[in-house]
């Protein structure tokens, strides 16, 4: 095993790097990217200084590999999760300040209204009647939280 790792070249770390790249492309979610660049650089510093103990080959690779993954947690994990549409998948949010007009009578601070084709629970501060305007101030989860206009 030690004389296997005394021969390896820049050759070996491109490989690894391109294999790590291979591997994230199949969806690892950025995970091995700091370590392809680590096996990228080890791969030029042993074109840079050839003679290299395989020890220190490693423990380059290891440390870089580790600073990468952290720099790319840090700085580039959250770039993918930015957003201009922050309510894209959260329906009831999508709902807030639009105006809709009863249907159905609201008893006791609860009731339901149609949009579209979904019936959503509502809760308000009073009783409303039927034909009534309403507009949509807040929402608790799923339960939206309506007043009369």
């Amino acid at each position: 095993m030690i004389e296997w790792l005394t021969d390896i070249s820049s050759w070996h770390w491109t490989a690894l790097g391109i294999v790590l790249l291979a591997i994230e492309a199949l969806g690892t979610g950025g995970f091995l990217i700091g370590a392809a660049a680590s096996a990228f650089i080890t791969a030029i510093s042993m074109l840079i200084f050839p003679e290299q103990d395989w020890k220190y080959q490693l423990t380059l690779f290891s440390l870089m590999a580790v600073v990468f993954t952290v720099v790319y947690l840090k700085k580039f994990k959250t770039f993918n999760e930015e957003t201009d549409q922050p309510n894209l998948n959260d329906r009831a949010s999508q709902f807030v300040g639009r105006q809709f007009t009863l249907k159905n009578d609201i008893v006791n601070g609860q009731g339901k209204i149609q949009v579209g084709d979904t019936f959503w629970k509502v809760r308000c501060d009073s009783d409303l009647s039927s034909g009534t305007k309403i507009e949509v101030v807040q929402h608790d989860g799923m339960t939206l939280i309506i007043k009369a206009v």
